[in-house]
């Protein structure tokens, strides 16, 4: 790739000395100035960037706190509006660019009112809390009095997202009912009796060598308390609120579009998770087209295996058939740790840069499981001690297809979303809200691309787990179709487990919590399919343009160089991939 200096761009147009532009440094400054402003609106993002200054404390949700930042995110776009982009570098220009779309997506998020919906089925602000011990330095005494501080404070965030929540009951903006049978487990685990079955008293089971013997007995005691006396209170009176007031009184509605305002904000989700302009019914198009062209090459195999049936038939044996699941929750994990071992073993092949930070393999917590995806990567805290983890889920053993596996391990362990989130933590030149900031359909199109590269490394060992990757892709194309069907045509529930059901070979339990799951956030979904295909008709062009040139591994290290970026500006990246024959 290559990269013009904001000196060489000025001595080139003005034939001026080699010195920073003006403009340059107040792009910098203003990048500065919101970032800093960021951090200490959001301490747990400050914690997560390694930034540890606010380290005592959780974010405000006041509807009056949210007001003041959408405020304050418009007045940084009116300061961008005033540089001049022309006077940027690439680079410079890139970040510009994303800049102003990210503030412009979180005003537009705003005006829609989207903090009235703090939840979805597997996520939420509660699930992200219970994570705290896991995403928090633990080093030393003042480590863990700010780990107790931030414990004490839950009940006043529960308090705002409550409140939140209540006015959501008012406005009609509200999760749907239909998702939401069960959700009290995501809760109810961790109102508990005994401290030392919470999850947030894993810290003080085991103190580091750092911290002075003399403090543990009164930081165990200081927390143990806090758990008591502030955490479970706060889990308690959410739970309160979703089995009394929210669960009972949630829309009735599925769709998106069917929330005041609906077809413009589904409009808007779309657009800002494919990072396309694209209309709902383009998106729903190009997913009828590569479930079609996906279901040929399933039927392929089908015929390689030579099963005697129809399509649904084979789909019932997939779903039925022990040899394909595990019998304990230890063989899936094993099973999984010897596919991301064998994927290790790939990657000096196929990236020229590797990141430094390992992974570990880990079951999704108890508490999450049940409502949980098959399988999700979650990331380390900047300068912490912790890996990245790939969860893999263990709960009902006999929906999680052992065909499936390879394809989960490569998106979300290696080559996939710990192999891309590890690199762009160390892309130390970029700016902070790039650096921990995402993308989703980069991130998750490249999660899947990633899939698709386990046949070049030779991953797929039976026609099986072949077409195990051909599921998972169909599930992503019809995520397209279902998404778009939900939200904006105003397809049931029902129509979109029968079309995921009929098309794919997740297990009956997957369809229904992937169904749920795009129910409760509409347009994640989209990011996907249409993230992949934009990384793989790049890779087309650049094999097609530099023939015998073309490599592989100088390939990959151009698209993850600059970090998770818009698909529109990954594709300028890779055009001056092509020109330049090189990253």
């Amino acid at each position: 790739m290559r990269f013009l200096t904001s000196c060489l761009i000025t001595t080139i147009v003005a034939g001026t000395s080699c010195a920073p532009s003006e403009r340059s440094t107040a792009f910098r400054t203003l990048l500065a100035d919101e970032w800093a402003l960021r951090l200490a609106e959001d301490p747990l993002l400050a914690t997560s960037a390694g930034v540890n200054d606010y380290n005592d404390q959780l974010p405000s949700m006041s509807p009056e706190d949210l007001q003041r930042r959408a405020n304050a995110r418009r007045g940084f776009l009116a300061r961008l509006a005033e540089l001049d982009r022309g006077a940027l570098d690439d680079d410079g220009r890139i970040s510009y660019d994303m800049f102003r779309r990210t503030l412009e997506d979180e005003v537009s998020a705003h005006e829609f009112g989207a903090d009235r919906i703090p939840i979805t089925v597997d996520n939420g602000f509660h699930i992200a809390f219970a994570r705290l011990p896991n995403q928090v330095p633990l080093n030393t005494t003042a480590d863990y009095e700010n780990y107790i501080a931030r414990l004490r404070a839950y009940p006043r965030y529960v308090d705002q997202h409550v409140g939140l929540m209540r006015q959501g009951l008012e406005d009609g903006f509200t999760m749907p009912r239909i998702v939401l049978d069960g959700y009290e487990i995501t809760i109810e685990s961790h109102v508990v009796d005994d401290v030392t079955q919470s999850v947030f008293h894993a810290p003080f089971e085991q103190f580091p060598s750092t911290v002075p013997a003399a403090d543990r007995d009164r930081l165990r005691a200081s927390g143990e308390a806090a758990i008591l006396e502030a955490v479970v209170p706060g889990y308690r009176t959410f739970l309160t609120f979703m089995t009394d007031e929210y669960i009972p009184h949630a829309r009735p509605t599925t769709g998106a579009s069917q929330l005041p305002d609906g077809e413009a904000y589904y409009e808007y989700l779309v657009r800002h998770f494919t990072t396309l302009d694209v209309t709902p019914q383009e998106v729903h198009d190009v997913g009828l087209r590569e479930v079609e062209r996906i279901r040929t090459q399933m039927e392929a195999i089908i015929e390689e295996v030579g099963f005697d049936g129809s399509f649904d038939e084979f789909l019932t044996f997939l779903r039925t058939d022990p040899r394909f699941y595990a019998t304990t929750p230890r063989a899936l994990i094993e099973k999984a740790s010897y596919i991301a071992k064998r994927m290790d073993g790939k990657l000096p092949s196929l990236f020229g840069r590797l990141p430094r930070l390992p992974y570990g393999i880990q079951p999704v917590p108890d508490h999450l499981a049940p409502k949980y995806t098959g399988g999700r990567y979650v990331g380390a805290p900047l300068g912490g001690t912790q890996p990245g983890y790939y969860w893999v889920n263990a709960y009902a053993l006999e929906s999680r297809p052992l065909y499936v596996l390879p394809a989960l391990t490569l998106h979300e362990a290696v080559p996939g979303h710990h192999l891309q989130n590890a690199l762009q933590q160390e892309l130390d030149g970029l700016p902070p809200f790039r650096r921990f900031g995402g993308v989703n359909a980069f991130g998750e199109g490249w999660g899947l691309y990633s899939e698709w590269l386990g046949i070049e490394a030779g991953i797929y060992e039976t026609p099986y787990e072949n077409f195990g990757r051909l599921t998972y892709e169909m599930w992503r194309a019809c995520r397209l179709v279902v998404d778009t069907g939900l939200h904006a045509m105003e397809w049931t529930r029902q129509q979109a487990m029968d079309f995921l059901a009929s098309n794919t070979a997740l297990s009956l339990h997957e369809v229904r919590t992937e169904t749920d799951r795009y129910i409760s956030w509409p347009g994640q979904a989209l990011a996907y399919k249409m993230g992949e295909l934009k990384i793989r008709e790049l890779r087309a062009r650049a094999e097609e343009a530099l023939g015998e040139r073309f490599d592989v591994r100088e390939f990959h290290d151009a698209v993850l160089m600059n970090g998770e970026i818009p698909l529109s500006v990954l594709e300028i990246q890779i055009d001056n991939f092509i020109s330049d024959g090189r990253p």
